[in-house]
């Protein structure tokens, strides 16, 4: 986990978010998110391999839980192979996605 400012915390996952990483996973996020300090997590996607529901499932549920605490969750740097996963899922729709961790700009879907 960084910090890129006093309000902007970035999580970077590595490998597969599957059913075998996703308790990990959930715990990091939802940490993450509610830490007094952070107004916005941002979840840098660029050394993700592979994405199942079950790490859909816990991106779904920090959003919900960044949405109760009136806090932004963005996705960043997320490779093709990723993206397709977001767009076949129509998700790309729900979240925020970002070229980079560093951007304030909303990448192009």
């Amino acid at each position: 986990m960084q910090i890129l400012n006093s309000s902007i915390t970035v999580i970077r996952p590595a490998g597969a978010l599957d059913a075998k990483s996703a308790s990990q996973f959930q715990q990091q996020l939802i940490s993450a998110i509610s830490a007094e300090h952070a107004l916005e997590l941002r979840v840098d996607m660029s050394q993700v391999e592979s994405l199942d529901n079950a790490g859909l499932v816990c991106l779904m549920s920090a959003l919900n839980t960044a949405q109760m605490l009136r806090k932004r969750l963005s996705i960043c740097s997320v490779p093709p192979s990723i993206q397709i996963v977001f767009e076949l899922t129509q998700l790309d729709r729900i979240f925020t996605l970002l070229e980079s961790a560093a951007s304030p700009q909303v990448a192009a879907a």
